[in-house]
């Protein structure tokens, strides 16, 4: 029997990354995560999946965030009793992660239920709760960098440093096909850019047969750091002199870490001025002392800070804010101050109450660093479109709106097209997922084009055969 690959989720999208491999004798899944969308076709494609979870051997995960984690929990409740390899630092930080998702739901669904009982429509349940997240934890079993472990009959595990978030990895499967040589799978989905700070750059592991490859950016190229620090510095200095407040919508995990980082060293060089900054949201707090924990998987930099007791994640002008009476009170700061929040994509989470008491005012500056998938508020704000709805109604978009993807630790146009060929030596395809359609046609026609490789575009469900 040939070995397979059946692109389950994030084929010719950004979120839901799961794809199935299949061998002689084992069934192994690459990521579980969810997909995010507007909520019937949210629970709709995340409820079920075209295999039968009870039958896979093993999971394995490349980071911790929501799209590639998020549905781990789900994925255990229909049955899943194998285990979850992920790196130590992944598994921490999905501790906090999946009960956060789970906790998001059941709120999520309390309000959709509150509308259903006035419009005398049955209750609905959410995805999963926070006690099936915490259930699903069980399972995660970590390896560290650089180990093989055989986790199936015919499938040896070997994590590589990702450069994407902290603990991320590049996911390398080798599959024993007997006599002849095992056939080498690398997942690069995320893939991290080189020379960020705070993270080491992605590693490039040896003898891969085929690459999945993300394609987020496969269109698009970063603006420089330093383009991106000066729009950053400008934004913040001309909503300081309006008076107004600056709203970041960034993902708990890594992108606040890294806004943090970068604001910080604008005010120790004087290019913006000391304002009062606060993360606001307890998953943020406590990823946070994740990565003060795991400091040593830092890049050497960022280490040298940590061994010197100088934590780049805290300063006398940084709040961190757990409580909702605590947040609550920013409504009332009438004078310039920044506020980071989750989520990523405005569409949950404590983020989505600072915009509607935030967005009506010309004042007040939201500036995007990060990716926004349709159909999400995040989109619309991008788009600047003119009226947004938030919690059911409508709000007129006033404020300044910047989008800022430089502080964006996925690999750009340029990078991937770049690492495809770091790994082209015994290369024989490139599968590209995790990216918009016309991203992943302009990032094949480019790869073809400079090292005349095989690559194709999946479609969500295609399994393809490797020889």
């Amino acid at each position: 029997m040939a070995v397979s690959i059946q692109f389950c989720g994030g084929a010719k999208t950004v979120t839901g990354s799961v794809h199935l491999i299949t061998t002689k004798h084992s069934k192994v899944i690459l990521d579980c995560g969810l997909f995010q969308g507007k909520r019937d076709e949210y629970f709709a494609i995340n409820s079920q999946f075209p295999f039968n979870p009870q039958n896979l051997d093993a999971c394995v995960l490349s980071h911790a965030h929501i799209d590639h984690s998020g549905n781990i929990p789900t994925l255990v409740k229909k049955g899943f009793r194998a285990s979850v390899y992920c790196t130590p630092v992944t598994r921490d930080l999905c501790r906090y992660m999946l009960p956060d998702s789970g906790h998001i739901q059941e709120e999520d669904i309390k309000y959709v239920n509150k509308i259903n009982r006035r419009r005398g429509l049955p209750p609905r349940a959410p995805l999963y709760t926070k006690e099936d997240a915490e259930k699903a934890l069980k399972y995660f079993r970590a390896l560290d960098y650089d180990h093989t472990m055989r986790i199936a009959d015919d499938v040896d595990l070997n994590f590589y440093d990702g450069g994407h978030i902290l603990g991320s990895t590049i996911t390398v499967l080798d599959i024993m096909t007997g006599s002849r040589q095992p056939i080498r799978i690398a997942y690069a989905v995320d893939l991290g850019r080189e020379g960020m700070p705070l993270l080491d750059d992605p590693e490039v592991p040896p003898g891969i047969n085929y690459l999945i490859m993300e394609s987020t950016y496969g269109g698009r190229r970063h603006e420089t750091l330093e383009e991106a620090e000066i729009k950053l510095a400008n934004t913040i200095n001309k909503t300081v002199q309006r008076g107004g407040k600056v709203i970041i919508p960034s993902f708990a995990l890594e992108r606040t870490q890294l806004i943090v980082y970068f604001i910080s060293e604008l005010i120790k060089r004087k290019m913006v001025p000391k304002i009062p900054i606060y993360v606001d949201g307890p998953l943020a707090v406590s990823l946070t002392q994740v990565f003060r924990e795991n400091w040593k998987y830092f890049d050497e930099a960022t280490k040298k800070s940590f061994r010197e007791h100088k934590d780049p994640f805290s300063h006398d002008n940084i709040e961190y804010i757990s409580k909702v009476d605590d947040s609550k009170k920013l409504h009332d700061i009438d004078k310039p101050i920044i506020i980071i929040s989750a989520s990523g994509m405005c569409e949950n989470g404590r983020i989505q109450h600072h915009l509607k008491n935030n967005i009506e005012n010309p004042k007040n500056a939201i500036i995007v660093v990060g990716f926004m998938a349709k159909d999400t508020l995040g989109r619309r704000i991008v788009e600047k479109q003119a009226t947004v709805r938030i919690f059911g109604r409508p709000y007129d978009l006033r404020a300044e709106v910047v989008v800022i993807n430089a502080f964006s630790s996925h690999a750009d146009c340029d990078g991937l097209v770049e690492y495809a060929g770091k790994c082209r030596g015994n290369l024989r395809q490139i599968f590209l997922v995790h990216g918009e359609a016309d991203q992943a046609e302009i990032l094949k026609n480019n790869i073809r084009k400079k090292f005349r490789l095989k690559v194709s575009i999946p479609e969500k469900g295609e399994a393809v055969y490797l020889r």
